[in-house]
């Protein structure tokens, strides 16, 4: 099976979707099924069922998709190693990011080490942490950056360490938040764990939630309107946004931080690229 028919069963796959898959392959639709054709029958399988509905693999063509999506990574890995082998530092970087770290802080760094290295190019996806732990695992991105503290069993290197605040557009004290408008958003699991641990031992009572929205940037916005406060980490936070604002803090008065990190596999730094962009990041003063 050659590299172009495993791009095409992935994007197929992907897509589940002969007229999308062919736009995006650039060829026209009979050429594609021409293809599946001559697949299945070097396989002597059937690889889809074509209905009103679009299309469904069946088993044989799913195990098919999951060999393609292997080759293309053995390839991938071939090509990496070939090019570390002159000690050039070229090629396409995968990273994986946490959605806050690629809007506020990835562009910059992205933008000092291409100016570095401007035969490097970059692919940039954005997920929540606890899936980009299993993303960089797997190999399908060399990097992740990464919010929380995970259970990673390979190399790390803390980027930023953060404050975390409630933010309100009216003087608000601590006793009166229980009865107070909250805003609540959609969030990875370890900060939500840090928010539930740090009310349930400052409160007894739970909080008054008034809306709850999909980012961030939407509670900042909603927080801004009046709607109510929030509890918001300082990175989406601007230095002279929210005059009141209140530190988290433990019962003890220590201040309650966001950390992130930077994860890679070790067995990576063997490629030029990969130990280049690593060493690039731990040679940075922390965010």
């Amino acid at each position: 099976m050659e590299e172009k028919d495993c791009i095409l069963l992935q994007t197929l796959f992907e897509q589940q979707n002969l007229t999308k898959t062919a736009e995006i392959l650039y060829v026209s639709q009979p050429s594609l099924s021409y293809r599946i054709q001559q697949l299945e029958k070097q396989f002597g399988i059937t690889i889809m069922h074509r209905g009103r509905r679009g299309i469904e693999f069946t088993p044989q063509g799913e195990y098919l998709v999951k060999y393609a999506k292997d080759c293309m990574q053995q390839l991938q890995k071939v090509k990496e190693h070939l090019l570390s082998m002159d000690n050039k530092i070229s090629g396409t970087l995968k990273i994986g990011t946490a959605s806050s770290l690629g809007r506020y802080k990835l562009p910059g760094l992205l933008k000092n080490f291409h100016t570095e290295y401007p035969d490097v190019e970059f692919k940039v996806t954005s997920s929540r942490s606890s899936e980009l732990v299993n993303s960089v695992y797997k190999q399908d991105v060399h990097i992740g950056f990464i919010r929380g503290d995970y259970n990673w069993p390979e190399e790390k290197h803390l980027i930023m360490t953060e404050n975390i605040f409630i933010v309100s557009n009216k003087e608000v004290t601590l006793s009166e938040l229980p009865a107070l408008p909250r805003i609540i958003y959609k969030t990875d699991i370890s900060l939500e764990a840090v928010f539930d641990n740090w009310w349930k031992e400052t409160f007894s009572a739970p909080p008054t939630i008034m809306m709850e929205v999909d980012h961030m940037e939407t509670c900042k916005e909603m927080v801004s309107s009046g709607f109510g406060y929030a509890i918001l980490p300082n990175i989406v936070l601007g230095d002279n946004e929210y005059k009141y604002r209140i530190q988290l803090r433990t019962k003890h008065g220590e201040p309650i931080l966001r950390k992130s990190w930077m994860i890679y596999r070790k067995d990576s730094l063997q490629i030029t690229l990969i130990k280049a962009f690593v060493d690039f990041i731990k040679g940075l003063k922390l965010m």
